[in-house]
């Protein structure tokens, strides 16, 4: 089974300094059809305005996935962490037993774009944590290049999740095929660009959920930016 889910089918929030798109419901957002994919439960796709950012506030027992597209964000949280991530770098926040954080764009002119991701940890009640990683386009390019992963694989940053994370960029005629266990879940998000999966075409901001499938294959980029999520189902 494979479902697409277009850009603009996503809930949407603009509060002037923040506009963002939910895959899933959040916030003021609601939508029973769409509360989380396996064990996937947040992709927000925001837009920070220069200057501006989300003050301090709490999580708890999150796997927390920061995808910087554009821009830079600065964070700060009560693990002593105090740090900017840029685009092609991943941030995992493990939110445990609880962490507070701050996040914002400094920048006077520019916006920051970017994914926040959330993910549902193997427990609760673990101690929270920091990893942040840089991934040179280059190791993206023409495949999928793994960037989080349960065990920390390929230098990917670590999950406590039962949950895999893919990156790539796909362009001309790359194409690039991953085999996919029927009994997990997968979703794939296409960042910009355009791309064909499984021969369904997608533009920037669309989705593909896939169930008891054994293959996902990726083609036809023109100047795509995908991520792909393997997950407990």
């Amino acid at each position: 089974m494979l479902t697409i889910r277009k850009s603009d089918d996503r809930g949407h929030a603009d509060h002037g300094w923040l506009k963002s798109r939910h895959s899933f419901s959040f916030a003021g957002y609601y939508d029973p059809a769409h509360m989380e994919w396996g064990n996937l439960r947040v992709i927000n796709e925001d837009f920070i305005a220069p200057g501006t950012g989300f003050g301090t506030h709490g999580h708890r027992d999150m796997e927390i996935i920061t995808y910087v597209i554009s821009g830079e964000l600065t964070h700060k949280d009560s693990l002593g962490n105090g740090t900017t991530i840029p685009a092609g770098d991943v941030q995992r926040m493990s939110a445990g037993i609880g962490v507070m954080h701050s996040e914002f764009n400094h920048a006077p002119d520019d916006t920051t774009h970017l994914l926040q991701i959330w993910i549902t940890p193997r427990e609760n009640g673990i101690a929270p944590g920091y990893e942040q990683k840089s991934f040179a386009t280059t190791e993206k390019n023409g495949r999928l290049r793994r960037i989080a992963s349960p065990d920390g694989a390929d230098e990917s940053v670590s999950l406590h999740a039962d949950a895999t994370l893919y990156a790539g960029l796909l362009n001309g005629s790359d194409s690039v095929t991953l085999p996919l266990d029927p009994a997990r879940k997968t979703y794939v998000h296409l960042v910009r660009g355009t791309l064909d999966i499984n021969e369904h075409h997608l533009q920037a901001g669309d989705a593909a959920l896939l169930a008891a499938e054994s293959v996902l294959t990726l083609s036809h980029g023109c100047d795509a930016e995908v991520l792909v999520f393997d997950l407990a189902a």
